[in-house]
């Protein structure tokens, strides 16, 4: 048995939104940092540390965004990633090139293996992430690359509704 933990990006995720669906619909657990709006990635990452020792059993984690960035800095940082099972990263944000005043302490993005299963999925039309950067991603971490055509920046601006293909994506790692 393992636990779901939704680690959302800049800003959360709102109600329309997939991760919050989730959350809603299946009981996992939101990973709630002090501030969505002028985040700090210490803090996000001392956070997502938390939240994994917290739990009472391994995890896996299902990162948007900035949230998935965090996860690369956590284990970067020497994160105790024993008790993790596996990660959906969807839609990283290539903060090394955002023009987002607030985001820049999260650069550079970590460009290290992860030390459990990973599938990135990434929209080929994605503002936040050029296609060829999330295929950097991928391969720097070690996650199988799951393009989805069209599917933008995989938030609730795609209308995925409750996501079914995420769905079948995390089955694969949880």
């Amino acid at each position: 048995m393992t636990s779901v933990l939704i680690l959302p990006g800049f800003e959360n995720s709102g109600p329309a939104h997939w991760q919050t669906r989730w959350e809603q619909e299946l009981g996992f657990q939101r990973v709630e940092q002090a501030d969505w709006f002028h985040p700090l990635v210490g803090d996000w990452v001392d956070t997502l540390a938390a939240a994994v020792a917290a739990a009472p059993e391994p995890v896996t984690l299902v990162a948007h965004s900035l949230g998935c960035v965090t996860v690369a800095h956590w284990v970067a940082r020497g994160g105790d990633t024993a008790r993790v099972r596996g990660a959906l990263l969807v839609a990283p944000a290539d903060v090394d090139t955002a023009e987002v005043p607030e985001l820049v302490n999260f650069r550079p993005v970590p460009l290290v293996p992860l030390p459990f299963p990973s599938i990135l999925v990434a929209g080929d039309d994605d503002p936040w992430a050029a296609l060829p950067r999330s295929e950097a991603f991928a391969r720097a971490w070690g996650s199988r690359l799951v393009v989805v055509p069209g599917g933008g920046h995989l938030n609730a601006d795609s209308a995925l509704g409750s996501w079914p293909q995420g769905r079948s994506l995390l089955a694969e790692l949880h």
